[in-house]
């Protein structure tokens, strides 16, 4: 009974209201005039005009290269970091090496291991085939080594016994 009474006490509207109406409530124009005042009755009630997916212009290879460059070179945290790895590898291309070699410097500036390791995971499932990745690999070799980003290969080996891994 007791709890009743408190969803009633709380349900209760104030006897004094915060703010006091207008002596007279503002007058409104009809939604009609409204509309033909903004220049055509199928006029929307936005203020910006719609946008249309057709409009989008099509990218290039070196201005999406160009734009995550950019992107990483500004990461302050490992969320931003992440959310740009997640959009670059969103696209059905494998980023550029040079995109690659400025998000191993971004999860190093934040100092997130983890993900560096996880961009060459990503590297490796988006490529086609083994050669590609090796030639990745290879171009990366030298950051690598000067970042101290191992691969998920070298940290645990195929048939190794640990618990963490998972074919």
């Amino acid at each position: 009974m007791a709890s009743t009474s408190v969803l009633r006490f709380a349900a209760r509207t104030p006897s004094t209201p915060f703010f006091r109406p207008a002596l007279r409530p503002a007058r409104r124009a009809p939604v009609a005039a409204l509309a033909t005042s903004l220049g055509s009755a199928k006029a929307g009630f936005g203020s910006t005009s719609a946008r249309r997916s057709s409009g989008h212009e099509e990218e290039t290879f070196e201005e999406f290269t160009a734009r995550y460059e950019k992107e990483f070179d500004g990461v302050q945290d490992v969320f931003e970091l992440q959310r740009n790895l997640n959009n670059a590898f969103a696209y059905d291309l494998v980023p550029s090496p040079t995109v690659i070699v400025a998000a191993l410097k971004a999860a190093r500036r934040v100092n997130d291991f983890p993900t560096a390791v996880r961009i060459f995971e990503g590297i490796k499932h988006k490529v086609e085939n083994k050669h590609q990745y090796q030639e990745y690999l290879d171009e990366l070799k030298g950051l690598r080594e000067e970042l101290g980003v191992n691969l998920k290969e070298d940290l645990y080996p195929e048939g190794s016994d640990s618990p963490y891994f998972n074919p």
